[in-house]
């Protein structure tokens, strides 16, 4: 990637975590609206084509127009296999659609969560509507409307409701060896919570529990099939990420200990201290005089 690109991405990147969502056409797609925050934001997508979306544990061969739904929690990946494919992509917040504390999370929601129904397939008739529903929110974002978050994020919630009215697609193929899968997926959504930007979005899974319950599978399921393929059990794949991020944090001088501990999750200093010497034989304060 050139520099004109490298800045075009970190542009892209700027104004959507500004506006807190962004929509754009696919054909005329370039290369800053596929490199972006996967950890914050989740994703709609309204594509015509031939592709295979793996998805968690499962993947899906699509033909023709399909109504996608990512969760910025669980790993996903997309395989184009047509020499043509249209479309339009939504990326948003959770916090930019939940506007009330009353409001249902999205991770909960039939089409985000990871047992749910992500992909649907779409008729003529209901891609027609569709369509209409993103060139509304196209044009709209570049409005000077007082109002349009307001109005995009109606859009956005029409889209959901017309997909939970629909069948989901029963295409589906559960990956052949199911324990490697779901351990290439568990690694990858740990590898998604890093790095950490700042103190006040700390750390949120922390435990084999959390990152059981985040990918709907019993905690002792996940930790059989981790230890199986990789040898080491689940909570040590944690540590040595939670711990190489913390020897990170502390080559930064800007980062104060008390700001490293909250901001991989633990409740106060000491813990942290205790815990990372325990993992290290050292502790924070000792490596970081010998960083700097």
């Amino acid at each position: 990637m050139g520099k004109a690109e490298v800045r075009q991405v970190s542009e892209f990147n700027k104004e959507l975590k500004l506006k807190g969502f962004n929509v754009f056409q696919i054909e005329s797609d370039s290369n800053a609206t596929r490199i972006y925050s996967r950890k914050d934001f989740y994703k709609i997508c309204l594509t015509t084509g031939r592709s295979i979306i793996h998805y968690a544990d499962r993947s899906f061969e699509a033909e023709g127009t399909v109504l996608f739904f990512g969760n910025p929690h669980i790993p996903y990946s997309w395989e184009t296999l047509s020499t043509t494919y249209v479309g339009y992509t939504c990326l948003f917040s959770e916090e930019f659609l939940k506007v009330s504390d009353r409001s249902e999370s999205l991770q909960q929601s039939p089409l985000f969560r990871i047992g749910g129904t992500p992909i649907l397939k779409i008729n003529e008739q209901q891609r027609i509507f569709l369509n209409g529903l993103f060139k509304r929110m196209i044009d709209e974002q570049q409005t000077t409307y007082v109002h349009k978050d307001d109005l995009i994020r109606n859009y956005i919630n029409l889209i959901i409701h017309e997909a939970l009215k629909l069948q989901p697609s029963d295409n589906y193929d559960q990956h052949k060896n199911a324990s490697s899968r779901i351990t290439s997926v568990f690694l990858e959504l740990l590898e998604r919570q890093f790095p950490i930007e700042s103190a006040d979005r700390p750390l949120e899974l922390r435990t084999a529990q959390d990152y059981a319950k985040n990918l709907n599978v019993h905690v002792n399921y996940l930790n059989r099939a981790v230890k199986e393929v990789t040898g080491k059990p689940t909570s040590v794949h944690i540590a040595e990420r939670v711990i190489s991020e913390a020897k990170a944090l502390l080559q930064h001088p800007a980062w104060n200990i008390a700001d490293i501990a909250y901001a991989l999750g633990f409740e106060y200093p000491s813990y942290f201290n205790n815990y990372f010497k325990r993992m290290t034989g050292t502790n924070p304060t000792s490596l970081r005089s010998l960083v700097v």
